[in-house]
């Protein structure tokens, strides 16, 4: 009967494709009344457990295949979904348990579901993808809207309406609207290059969101292990889970050891969580592994699991302030308070200068003269006046600091991106400019993690050649170790294939070796014991344990891999290559220490096979505590694994050290294998050595006494066999000493270190998701070269930030002083509202899309970093913009009050000449701001051809806003000798510029000298 329903159900839900809509509407609902009406009589007639799961689950494929939303009928999505909501294990097993589940939607629990083009579509249509919906991003309207919010920019739109209505009314349509018109037209520009600005920057986040998200995780697909994209998963497929790894969908325990999950992310709870299939087979997405090893059965993805419906009501805030930016929004608020200062000031004088009858009009006619003079003719007097006043304010504000900022970390995490470091937040790009001390760890990192098993020993004997002399007893028992106590794996497709070893490097390297060299059959070995208990290994413990039961004569075993000297310790017997086994006494195991120093010395890690038979009663007293055995085992063998350093690590750790930045390795190997890497990679010069306190054990760093530890911390080069407790306490004792620090690190429990860490750096590669989510930066190759890029990355953006400082500084001061003398001494204001909004243009957008995106050099590499309590504009800053605002205010000011004379000239055009040479100025200036210090500003300017452009644009801009546009801009015409002369003024930045950077500066900040410590300390 169940067959010919299975059969039944099956011959159904083969829908012909060439069927027409209509048909296939009515062959699917005759389905599905069908499979309801069949479990509802197998519901009467009480069939038994065993065959309901069989036919539910079946019904389950189908419906959901139909239709993933009928609730009709016993099981379907929903009802799937929330089995595992609910851990509802009763169900579970009514429905026949996780097999039975597996085989309704078509996975092969131990070779995965198929895995091609069609039924993974299928598989999506059906059940859905595993992405989340997202709340809408923003759009540039958004942005639109976010710019006009600016008070200023509102007071200038009141003032260009008002002056726009009094223009139409008093001259007339045609030529009223240049004055308010000229405003509107240059707010307008102003809101819409920061709209366009900030639109793009929230893009470039959202993409960079996007493929940080782009998780890879471990499946198995016809038969074959494999990494496919997180947002590739579907629904059947069977899931690898290692330590550290996130659980990237809801699903089903499939088979494990030890799994231990961290569901803290759900539901806030810090105990872990056994999964295992008599008490907890459910798995949920978000979670992560603890500790252990598993495979699970994916039944939800997406938007169907608890945490779909969690992230898609959260959205990632891209308006975060950096360090940096609130430092920047302080110095912006001071200044903006000063501006704000001198515009009252100046609208107070022209006001009282007006209402007295000081000012006259282009007539020489008195402008105010009481009760005589039009109403509209004051309010439109006065409505010039604020607008000046205001637009004083729009100019002082350096608005563009921020967005300099904005600009100088979105161009620098892309241009990162392509450097190999994913930036996760972006403060620590900023950050890592000033780090002094770079923690690192060794395999992967400073190695190529390529590892390959180059020496093996067996007792006290190189077996260099032919494994043929080996006791077969002896070389059984190497084989079952491998094979079971592994977390790795070999798959090959037919006999003629080449292996395919996934797993971690050692893992690949110890199974290569087994399979390729010892001929072991990894099948053969795991289809002849039961797997009883598993300790998984950890960076803690340094090992790792597997207890197994022979199926041929029911005897228990215990095989042990790990650190060699840690496997050493807990031995106390070993065989020889005869199969002898031989007592492993004081003498015996310093002969043994001697050969792991020897091969450590050669930069190989050593890794020991250990081995113990145990009774039953020995079994019951140790699964009591869930512990293996753990002494009086016999050692099986010994292999030694190289791992390459890194091409270019050398060159890169010297480049740090030149930096000024210090380079400390932490490692899990042993203190003669670390020492060999050390020295190989430059950290550790060959005159050094543990004596002198460069190399230190992690267990020896524990035990120091917190005075101790502060003392030689410094003096540390290589920490080997460390713990993650060990690297954590080397970050606060560096931290407490007032270092900068970052850290590099891949494991889960390196996460405590990561976090603590000025810049915590994870590894894209060999990193778990934990280690990941708790840095701030990912290096996607693993690669210590690309953390040396980051370092100059980081220096390139904080010294970016600096130059846009010096030259937007420089324009506020020169712009201040000049309008504020003008109006107080003469009545009235060189530059109109437009040609202040032009600057300021120029100076804030442009100004920082030019020097914001200078990239790094090498010269950044040769300053000591600077450090926490450096103030961020410095006595150099101070020096070269102090110096150039004198000139420009001493050179428009000349203009202002003699330029006529000198000219010859009109008032108009002396304006004009004002204008233009105050513009030109900047545009002179801002090459002087490409290079704080160095005297040649001309070098290396070919490479960033932004900066040319944009120097091209304004000068365009400029020429057409003098020459074309005289009434928008209330300009007149220069002829050549005009333009000559602004040009050679402003061209004389340059010279002065050379002839201050000679002029030494004291290193002890300027405001120290003041007791200014408050304000040094903010800017």
């Amino acid at each position: 009967m169940s067959n010919f329903l299975h059969s039944s159900i099956e011959y159904l839900l083969d829908v012909p494709s060439k069927t027409s809509q209509p048909s296939k509407r009515w062959h699917l609902a005759f389905a599905t009344i069908y499979c309801s009406r069949t479990i509802q009589s197998l519901a009467r007639g009480s069939i038994a457990n065993k065959k309901t799961s069989k036919l539910s689950p079946s019904h389950s494929f189908i419906i959901l295949d139909i239709n993933p939303h009928n609730t009709s009928l016993n099981i379907n999505q929903a009802n799937l979904t929330e089995l595992v909501k609910e851990k509802n294990l009763k169900q579970l097993r009514q429905l026949g348990g996780v097999a039975v589940i597996a085989s309704a939607i078509k996975t092969d629990i131990e070779g995965g579901i198929c895995g091609g083009v069609q039924d993974i579509a299928r598989r999506q249509e059906a059940f859905g993808s595993n992405t989340y919906k997202k709340p809408p991003t923003k759009s540039f309207f958004h942005f639109v809207v976010e710019a006009f919010k600016d008070l200023t920019i509102a007071i200038l739109l009141a003032c260009a309406a008002l002056s726009l209505g009094f223009g139409i009314k008093e001259h007339g349509l045609k030529e009223g609207w240049y004055d308010g018109g000229s405003i509107f037209v240059a707010v307008f520009l102003v809101i819409a290059v920061s709209a366009v600005s900030n639109y793009r920057q929230n893009r470039q986040f959202d993409k960079l969101s996007r493929v940080s998200n782009n998780i890879k995780i471990d499946v198995v697909r016809q038969g074959r292990r494999q990494q496919v994209s997180i947002f590739e998963l579907v629904v059947g497929d069977v899931v690898c889970l290692n330590i550290g790894d996130q659980i990237p969908a809801d699903g089903l325990f499939v088979k494990g050891h030890s799994l231990q999950i961290d569901e803290s992310s759900m539901t806030g709870e810090s105990d872990h969580v056994e999964v295992n299939h008599a008490q907890n087979p459910f798995l949920f997405s978000g979670t992560k592994v603890a500790d252990g090893y598993g495979r699970m059965l994916v039944t939800s993805v997406g938007m169907n699991t608890t945490w779909g419906e969690m992230m898609s009501h959260i959205s990632r805030d891209t308006s975060e302030l950096t360090p940096l930016q609130a430092r920047l929004n302080k110095l912006t608020s001071s200044i903006g308070k000063v501006g704000l200062a001198v515009a009252f000031l100046v609208l107070a004088v022209l006001l009282i200068r007006y209402f007295t009858g000081n000012t006259q009009d282009e007539n020489g006619n008195r402008e105010f003269n009481g009760s005589k003079t039009k109403a509209d003719d004051i309010v439109n007097a006065v409505v010039g006046i604020v607008a000046a006043a205001v637009t004083i304010v729009v100019v002082a504000i350096p608005e563009g600091l921020p967005l300099a900022v904005t600009l100088t970390l979105a161009y620098s995490m892309k241009r990162m991106m392509a450097d190999q470091a994913m930036v996760r937040k972006l403060s620590a790009c900023e950050t890592m400019g000033s780090a002094t001390t770079i923690c690192t760890d060794k395999t992967g990192t400073l190695t190529m993690n390529l590892m390959k098993v180059t020496k093996f020993w067996l007792g006290q004997e190189s077996m260099e050649q032919s494994t043929s002399s080996i006791s077969p007893h002896v070389l059984e028992l190497i084989k079952e170790g491998v094979a079971l106590n592994t977390t790795g794996s070999a798959y090959r497709a037919n006999p003629e294939a080449e292996y395919e070893f996934s797993g971690s490097p050692t893992e690949k390297a110890i199974l290569s070796w087994a399979i390729l060299d010892l001929e072991m059959g990894m099948e053969e070995q795991k289809q002849s014991c039961i797997t009883v208990h598993v300790e998984a290994f950890n960076s803690q413990k340094k090992r790792s344990g597997v207890l197994i039961r022979k199926k041929l004569d029911n005897t228990i075993h215990v095989h042990w891999k790990g650190a060699a000297e840690m496997i050493l310790a807990m031995c106390s017997s070993y065989y020889d290559a005869s199969g002898i086994m031989k007592d492993l006494d004081d003498q015996q195991k310093s002969v043994f220490k001697k050969i792991i120093q020897g091969m450590a010395d050669n930069s190989l890690r050593c890794i020991a096979f250990a081995h113990t038979q145990i009774s039953e009663q020995q079994h019951g007293e140790g699964m009591e505590g869930k512990k293996l055995k753990e002494n009086s085992l016999t050692l099986l063998g010994l292999v030694g694994i190289k791992d390459p350093c890194r091409p270019g690590v050398k060159k890169a750790v010297e480049a740090c050290q030149h930096a000024g930045v210090n380079i400390k390795m932490i490692t899990g190997d042993n203190v003669f294998t670390a020492r060999a890497i050390a020295i190989e990679c430059g950290i550790l010069k060959r005159g050094q050595d543990m004596f002198s306190g460069a190399v230190v054990e992690g267990e020896e760093f524990r035990n120091y006494t917190h005075e101790e530890r502060m003392e030689k911390v410094d003096k540390i080069c290589v920490m080997a066999r460390s713990s993650p407790f060990d690297k954590l306490l080397m970050v606060q004792c560096l931290k407490q000493k007032g270092q900068v620090v970052a850290v590099t690190g891949d494991g889960t429990n390196d996460a405590p270190a990561l976090k603590e860490a000025d810049i915590g750096l994870s590894m894209g590669i060999q990193g778990t998701e934990v280690a990941k989510e708790s840095s701030d930066i990912v290096i996607l190759d693993d690669n210590f070269a690309s953390v040396a890029t980051v370092l100059r990355w980081g220096r390139c953006v904080y010294n970016n930030i600096q130059k846009f400082i010096q030259f937007q500084l420089t324009v506020n001061v020169a712009a201040l002083v000049i309008n504020f003398v003008a109006a107080v001494s003469a009545g009235e204001v060189p530059l109109t509202a437009v040609q202040l909004l032009w600057v300021n243009l120029i100076m804030d957008t442009l100004g920082a899309l030019a020097l914001a995106t200078e990239q790094p050099t090498k010269e950044l590499m040769d300053k000591a970093p600077v450090g926490r309590t450096e103030p961020l504009i410095t006595n150099v800053m101070w020096r070269n913009l102090l110096a150039q605002a004198l000139y420009q205010i001493a050179v428009l000011l000349t203009l202002q009050f003699k330029g006529e004379s000198i000219f010859g000239v009109a008032e108009k055009v002396n304006n004009t000449l004002i204008f233009n040479t105050f513009v030109l100025c900047q545009v002179f200036n801002e090459f002087n701001a490409r290079k704080l210090e160095q005297k040649n500003v001309f070098k290396g300017i070919h490479k960033n051809k932004l900066f040319l452009g944009i120097i091209g644009i304004t000068i365009v801009l400029q020429v057409l806003m003098v020459e074309f546009l005289k009434k928008f801009a209330d300009t007149e015409r220069l002829n050549w000798g005009q333009w000559g002369a602004c040009i050679g003024k402003a061209a004389l930045t340059w010279p002065i510029g050379w002839v201050v950077k000679c002029m030494p500066v004291p290193e002890k900040p300027i405001f120290s000298y003041l007791n200014w410590r408050k304000y040094a300390s903010e800017n």
